[in-house]
């Protein structure tokens, strides 16, 4: 029996980390996001879909300049670009956790990427909806993308590093 869960928005979040002139992370987040998944019954290993899509003009970093800057073509070029798209391929046991495969596309660029993730389990919540957790941990290089926009300082640091981060808290709802 197939079963189709929705990530719930209000108790999920989407992040990323880089580091700035090597010295500091910076954490942003997307705002607009969808993830559907499709199971054979409760389990996510035999996973039939996973599909995640976020809108790149929703990029958040607490800093408007620096947020219309990855917006623009330098970066994400979300006039041409808006969707960020993970496709799984495979959620596999990893030890006690597991490794999500698959798809990233961004900026027109699809590359594999493998994802840890913790599965945090099955629950009913107080109005009967039944929601899975997990966390997923991830890293790629922005680079391989397409978002190669560089500056060095005057003493020749690095202004914003290749690797990114990623970080998400995923809560997903039965349906």
């Amino acid at each position: 029996m197939t079963t189709k869960w929705t990530i719930d928005p209000a108790h999920s979040e989407v992040l990323f980390k880089v580091k700035h002139l090597m010295i500091t992370t910076i954490t942003g987040n997307f705002t607009d996001y969808h993830l559907d998944v499709e199971t054979e019954g409760d389990d996510f290993t035999k996973a039939a879909s996973i599909e995640f899509s976020a809108d790149a003009s929703s990029i958040y970093t607490k800093n408007e300049q620096r947020d219309n800057h990855l917006k623009s073509a330098e970066f994400f070029d979300t006039e041409r670009h808006g969707a960020i798209v993970f496709t799984g391929r495979s959620f596999e046991p990893d030890g006690e956790d597991y490794l999500l495969h698959g798809d990233l596309t961004i900026k027109g660029i699809t590359k594999p990427m493998t994802v840890d993730v913790e599965f945090g389990g099955i629950v009913t919540d107080p109005y009967g909806q039944t929601k899975a957790g997990f966390t997923v941990n991830g890293k790629i290089s922005r680079k391989e993308f397409g978002l190669t926009w560089d500056a060095v300082t005057e003493a020749g640091s690095i202004v914003v590093s290749d690797e990114i981060r990623i970080s998400c808290d995923i809560q997903l709802i039965k349906g």
